[in-house]
């Protein structure tokens, strides 16, 4: 590459780096003198690239936002965090699979082949303990659409396709957009139905910024709505328990965005540390997988109800002491 094609991306991925840079610095950075720095900044200009001069006693050179993205300047540690964000953003649910794999093919067509080769090794050796998330992927344009409705407290319109497949159109005051567990939700006083609700953004195919404004509720935690919303989400099964433990240790085996968990105040005379209850509720599809659950929380417990349960816990304490007692067999 020619001397000066060379300091030219040099200078680009300078100012990329962000803040104002100093034409001396600049000068400094690339051996070449003030003048030659203003002609580099005139080349990165006739190529579209959005380089903002800053006057004054601090002034110098900075990337402004520009109507297109200019040539990216990455290192070897930022590729490879670019590369590794958009494998864990697909596996996780938050992005596109065709986005992220289009733009991880357009970053390691660009990359030196000593960098791909090195690339090539961490994600041929990198393995996950974790399945690969199984929802859907928001589109982009409905996810900007309402992450601006909540920064500007702005009234939107969707169109919401629900659980069983009925369609509606609904008029919300977005609180807040929150990621769990791969997949994407918006908490929204939903003035159709006269309710607060919580919406999951692959199931919404259009929104639409309404005209006005609105003064979202004061102390809204989005996160712990979306928690709340599905832990009390309507199953099968509700069950009710007391467990000898705080919120913070039974939470270890029973997610927020599965029990709710009351801690109980402990009785005058006792010392709280140790007889410390909480009071934790659920509801479920399936009973089943609760007693192992319980088991390995490794805390006293009551089961309030639902009966069933008692005797699945019964069962698995049987099967539990029968394998304890059983001997290996003779060779």
């Amino acid at each position: 590459m020619p001397r000066p094609v060379a300091r030219v991306l040099a200078l680009l991925e300078l100012l990329q780096s962000g803040g104002i840079r100093t034409v001396t610095e600049l000068a400094d950075r690339l051996d070449v003198d003030e003048r030659t720095v203003r002609r580099y900044v005139g080349h990165l200009v006739d190529l579209d690239v959005p380089v903002e001069s800053v006057r004054g006693r601090y002034g110098g050179y900075r990337l402004a936002p520009g109507y297109r993205m200019p040539p990216l300047m990455l290192s070897d540690d930022e590729a490879l965090a670019v590369l590794l964000g958009l494998v864990a953003g697909r596996r996780a649910g938050l992005a596109t699979d065709t986005a992220s794999e289009t733009a991880a093919a357009k970053i390691r067509r660009v990359l030196p082949e000593r960098l791909s080769r090195r690339l090539d090794a961490v994600l041929g050796s990198l393995a996950f303990t974790d399945r690969p998330g199984e929802a859907v992927a928001p589109e982009s344009t409905v996810l900007l659409a309402i992450a601006d409705a909540v920064n500007h407290h702005r009234p939107i319109s969707i169109r919401y396709t629900a659980a069983d497949g009925r369609r509606s159109e609904r008029t919300l005051h977005p609180h807040g957009v929150v990621a769990h567990s791969g997949r994407w939700y918006v908490t929204a006083a939903d003035l159709t139905a006269g309710e607060d609700r919580t919406f999951r953004l692959d199931r919404i195919t259009g929104v639409r910024t309404l005209p006005g404004s609105f003064e979202p509720p004061a102390g809204l935690d989005p996160a712990e709505r979306v928690l709340t919303g599905l832990a009390t989400a309507p199953y099968r099964h509700e069950v009710t328990l007391r467990i000898q433990g705080t919120a913070e240790q039974i939470h270890t085996r029973l997610p927020a965005g599965i029990a709710i968990v009351e801690e109980l105040p402990s009785p005058s005379s006792a010392d709280p540390q140790t007889v410390r209850w909480s009071r934790v509720g659920l509801r479920v599809e399936r009973l089943d997988w609760l007693p192992a659950v319980l088991a390995s929380l490794d805390r006293p417990f009551i089961v309030e109800r639902p009966d069933e349960l008692r005797g699945l816990v019964e069962a698995l304490a049987e099967r539990l002491t029968n394998s304890a007692r059983r001997s290996p067999p003779h060779e």
